[in-house]
């Protein structure tokens, strides 16, 4: 089934939280309310508002928290009327967990990238020490912990990208907390017999964030194109977030690894050419092709849980769209051409 371009703000959400039987089968077996940890950011909402929905698509009564600073006291009032249970709370705060609500079941979803250079303290904090106190709190509770690609190094573009089981190199402090955050809890895995899923992902794209936005953007601004990072993986966030969702079902202990990203190896040369005719205009590339990038093979991932539904050229065309009529950005730049992991 082609799915229709949204043209509206309202409409993308909607779609980017597609509910579905087997998700709401799978929460609804974890026997009780979840609780998201970082619910107000770029992919909180959208994937607690899935959970929500499919909940009640199989009528269950499980209640969804969501739990964040939120910045944006919007996001807060949309997810009430969603349906949702809000908790205003900065999980930096050691003092905030007692009030944390119990759960079934738990998805952590909250991390530091964007600013992280010159920021270095405060980074190690959000990414290694947030995730000592969710431990701690939840122990022996299923937990999904969103993680990130950038905990393997750079690998050679025709190698097809790194797989789970695969040596990590993670470059730079932004990439060594995340691997921080990931020994944290399987050390609670260890210890608490917490049963964990740790979700590695790159690259989530919507119409207002990820990597097509980003050269879209920059296309449409009249700005280069960079190619010196030569290929990249992405995949529709409506599918990674589905994905993340449902992977709790394998939750272990040592934890269930998940690679999550799109199938196939697409050149930045290639996006940003076809950006630029479904943009109707030129493109501008600098820069020379490195032999090495940072690649994540999800195979298994599309073994478990199949194909994503908005196929990459499909994808491409509605950014392309998307960001030509002056649609909304979030203004959040992935910086997937950063090679020396410094963000």
């Amino acid at each position: 089934m082609t799915l229709s371009m949204p043209t509206t703000e309202a409409q993308l959400d909607d779609l980017l939280s597609v509910p579905s039987t087997e998700l709401g089968n799978t929460l609804d077996a974890l026997g009780g309310d979840i609780v998201f940890l970082g619910a107000g950011g770029k992919i909180g909402p959208t994937m607690a508002l899935m959970a929500r929905r499919s909940l009640d698509l199989v009528g269950s009564d499980a209640r969804v928290h969501a739990v964040s600073r939120y910045s944006d006291p919007t996001t807060a009032e949309a997810l009430e009327q969603q349906g949702l249970v809000v908790h205003r709370a900065d999980l930096a705060d050691p003092g905030v967990y007692a009030d944390l609500p119990d759960a079934a079941g738990v998805y952590y979803l909250a991390a530091m990238k964007f600013g992280t250079a010159g920021a270095e303290a405060q980074t190690w904090w959000s990414n290694a020490s947030i995730p000592t106190l969710v431990a701690s709190r939840y122990r022996g509770v299923p937990t999904m912990v969103y993680s990130t690609g950038n905990v393997y190094p750079l690998t050679r573009v025709g190698d097809g990208g790194s797989v789970e089981s695969d040596p990590l190199g993670p470059i730079g402090e932004y990439a060594q907390s995340c691997l921080a955050r990931e020994r944290v809890f399987t050390h609670a895995a260890s210890m608490w017999g917490t049963p964990v899923s740790i979700f590695r992902l790159n690259y989530a794209c919507e119409l207002r964030y990820g990597v097509i936005a980003d050269i879209a953007t920059k296309i449409a601004a009249g700005e280069p194109v960079d190619v010196t990072m030569p290929a990249v993986n992405v995949c529709w966030q409506g599918d990674t977030s589905a994905w993340a969702l449902q992977c709790i079902e394998h939750a272990s202990n040592p934890p269930f690894i998940l690679n999550a990203t799109g199938p196939e190896t697409v050149s930045v040369r290639r996006l940003a050419h076809w950006l630029a005719d479904d943009m109707g205009t030129e493109v501008t590339l600098v820069g020379e092709e490195s032999s090495t990038a940072l690649l994540n093979d999800a195979s298994l991932c599309h073994r478990l849980y199949g194909y994503p539904s908005v196929a990459l050229r499909q994808l491409v065309s509605w950014v392309a769209q998307w960001v030509a009529g002056g649609g909304r950005q979030l203004g959040k730049a992935t910086k997937f051409q950063q090679r020396d992991g410094a963000y």
